[in-house]
């Protein structure tokens, strides 16, 4: 038998090899000349051209294949030829079926050279991976949204960082509509959306075409139906809708008509944000032009970004319900304005209520005085609400003691150690009982008698000092500003903290004019310290009202660092005109008596007080002067203030304080303290050092109170 020569043999199976991949391989095989003319193209080639075999054979390549970049494949090409490197899985975009559909292709290609390397042209290989690009990127895209969609707790931004990861990479066009009633923290609708329900849109991203009216966020309205909006929002289903000018539902919203006609959109997919069977609101995603229509699968992604979303969107709702209950509680329970003070002037910067921990006060005190707090309790939400409004309400018990400002705050310390226990001891389920109850706060005592300001401080809460008419501050300067310092106060353990570190309280020379300004964040106080703004220049707002001054801080502070965070006070002295304000030095002899009952006739006939006003006064100075001299300590003095009240006071050196006894029908004593308190609007005994005051103080018509020092 004759043997057939091998070389002839496979030159054989090599050209028949070659015919297969032309006629039956499901890849795509092109070969080009060195001028990139087509030689010859295989079957699976469906980017080309409509054309026979032999009207493309020879022709350019960018005359047969429907390439969107063409420009950069024949580079691509050139380079193979030139350099003999080969290119290795590049991806081309090319148009198949009449350019009504773009396609993703793989590409390989190769230089061809004959035995004596000489180049013959290139071969080029490409496989249709655009149902693989379009997994990896619906991957990608869904790992964008889980990574960024979420960030904040603003339902409103949450649809612009949906809006921004699906466009361009899924859609051509998106637009997120919210149901207004959750962007306010109510609870969403039950499906079916009810008719006439309103919804704002929250984001829309895209727009090329797009009419400029369409494009607006923020608007409310009621979706028009019915539509594929309202029907996805009916059952909580997405729907994939393909667009033509025909299409029955789009009369119903000429205005959606005529922007998807503007922008050329061919396709719809509409998917409801839904959780628990409730709506919260919709997301609508179109696409334009060439860009192909969405499929099943695009369905199916989106309706996990939608998911996402919806959940996002909820825990926003939630956490805007919660802030809006706090904030209510917060505004509830703190002061609508300062309590009017003749002595200190005080404003409140706005709060809002980002922090319902803090909280601000100021009380009157007796003999002209005024206490001003400001803290912030630990936690957030309603539970850091009700601890400030728990531990306010404390301060102003504990303030009619006429306690002094580090005594308080120990009172109060023990006050929040109580309610901290109280938490400890819920039950195990309670997730209050793990949150830990701790406060800040600083307590100041102003008199306007003596230009003092006494001050304690549990934290880290002191507060700036401005001194009059831009004098150098005596106290501790952080800035450049010499006339803004802050008060050195030793910082305390905080309320209800395990620290049993005794309060300190410090006294301040604060003349009239000057300027406080307590805050309950240290760092807003070390910004204002640092860069104060209007408060270095006070004079120019003595004569304006205190607001003015709170708005003019309010505008220095730079972006991203407000007040709504903090609790803000400020305060400005005022003088104590000398001429309401009487003392006299008291003999321990029983017959001073009648010398302080006629030094005061004479005081308040000078003040123009007569009538049982006087004969009152007379008689409490009696008891207090007589309960002074026989179980007081000298020396004594006697104090008339005339402020909004009349205030008596008789001050010795003694620590033993009297108690208001019930005398019997045949006791001979233990009346007076009783006779003042029937004649007294308050009476109390304030602890100084050395010694004690004890004060009884009168109302007064409007017509005797006195005006306040401008």
């Amino acid at each position: 038998m004759a043997h057939s020569d091998p070389v002839g043999r496979v030159d054989e199976t090599a050209a028949s090899m070659l015919e297969a991949l032309f006629t039956q391989s499901p890849i795509g095989l092109h070969l080009f000349d060195t001028d990139l003319r087509v030689l010859r193209v295989n079957t699976a080639t469906p980017f080309m051209r409509t054309m026979s075999q032999d009207e493309f054979r020879g022709r350019p390549l960018r005359d047969v294949y429907r390439l969107i970049d063409a420009d950069d494949v024949e580079d691509l090409l050139r380079r193979v030829l030139d350099t003999g490197i080969p290119l290795r899985r590049h991806m081309i975009r090319a148009y198949v079926e009449d350019a009504a559909q773009e396609r993703t292709f793989e590409v390989s290609a190769l230089r061809l050279e004959d035995g004596d390397h000489c180049v013959l042209g290139v071969a080029v290989t490409a496989v249709d991976v655009t149902e693989r690009e379009r997994a990896d990127a619906r991957t990608k895209i869904l790992d964008v949204v889980r990574r960024n969609v979420g960030s904040t707790l603003d339902p409103a931004v949450i649809g612009e960082e949906l809006a921004s990861a699906v466009v361009p990479a899924f859609a051509d066009v998106a637009i997120v509509e919210v149901v207004d009633a959750v962007i306010r923290g109510d609870d969403p609708p039950p499906a079916p959306l009810p008719t006439g329900t309103f919804v704002m849109r929250t984001a829309f991203r895209g727009g090329s075409g797009w009419p400029a009216r369409e494009q607006s966020v923020g608007d409310v309205r009621r979706l028009a139906g019915p539509s594929p909006m309202t029907q996805a929002l009916a059952d909580l289903r997405p729907r994939v809708v393909q667009l033509d000018p025909d299409t029955p539902w789009l009369a119903v919203d000429r205005a959606l008509a005529d922007a998807i006609r503007s922008a050329r959109a061919h396709s719809l997919l509409v998917v409801p944000l839904t959780l628990r069977d409730a709506v919260l609101g919709i997301v609508s995603l179109y696409r334009t032009e060439h860009s192909p229509a969405f499929d099943d699968n695009d369905r199916a992604l989106a309706l996990e970004l939608a998911t996402h979303t919806a959940l996002c969107i909820d825990n926003a709702r939630r956490y805007t319900r919660e802030h809006t209950i706090a904030a209510t509680v917060q505004r509830r329970l703190l002061p609508r304005r300062p309590e009017a003070q003749a002595w200190l002037e005080t404003a409140y910067l706005s709060v809002t209520g980002a922090d319902p921990g803090a909280w601000y006060d100021t009380t009157a005190l007796s003999s002209a005085r005024t206490a001003v707090v400001v803290g912030k309790a630990s936690g957030r939400g309603l539970n850091a609400a009700a601890a400030m409004g728990q531990l306010r309400t404390a301060v102003r018990s504990l303030s009619a003691f006429d306690l002094s400002p580090d005594e308080l705050l120990a009172r109060l310390h023990d006050t929040a150690g109580r309610l901290a226990a109280e938490r400890a001891r819920l039950p195990l389920g309670d997730p209050l009982r793990h949150e830990v109850l701790t406060a800040d706060c600083a307590y100041a005592v102003h008199d306007p008698l003596t230009g003092v300001c006494t001050l304690s401080a549990a934290g880290n809460l002191a507060p700036l000092v401005v001194r009059p008419d831009g004098a150098v501050s005596p106290y501790r300067s952080v800035g450049p500003n010499r006339s803004v310092s802050v008060l050195d106060v030793p910082a305390g353990p905080r309320l209800g903290s395990s620290e049993g570190a005794p309060f300190a309280a410090v006294e301040a020379d604060v003349p009239a004019g000057s300027v406080l300004v307590f805050t309950s964040d240290p760092l807003l106080t070390a910004y204002l310290a640092e860069f104060p703004g209007p408060l270095a220049a006070p004079a120019d707002y003595a004569d304006r009202p205190l607001q003015d001054l709170c708005d003019a801080l309010v505008y220095a502070l730079p972006a991203g660092m407000g007040v709504h965070d903090a609790a803000v006070i400020v305060a400005r002295t005022r003088a104590f005109p000398s001429h309401r304000f009487a003392a006299w030095p008291l003999d321990p002899d029983p017959a001073t008596v009648a010398v302080a009952r006629r030094d005061t006739r004479r005081q308040l006939g000078t003040w123009g007080l007569q009538g049982e006003t006087a004969d009152n006064t007379q008689l409490i100075v009696s008891e207090l002067v007589t309960n002074a001299i026989r179980h007081g300590t000298p020396p004594l003095e006697l104090r008339l203030i005339h402020d909004r009240t009349l205030t008596c006071e008789v001050r010795d050196a003694g620590s033993a304080a009297p108690h208001l006894r019930h005398a019997g029908m045949v006791d001979e004593g233990g009346r007076g303290l009783f006779i003042t308190a029937q004649l007294a609007q308050a009476w109390g005994t304030r602890f100084t050092t050395p010694g004690k005051t004890i004060w009884a103080e009168q109302a007064m018509s409007e017509a005797a109170e006195p005006e306040r020092s401008a």
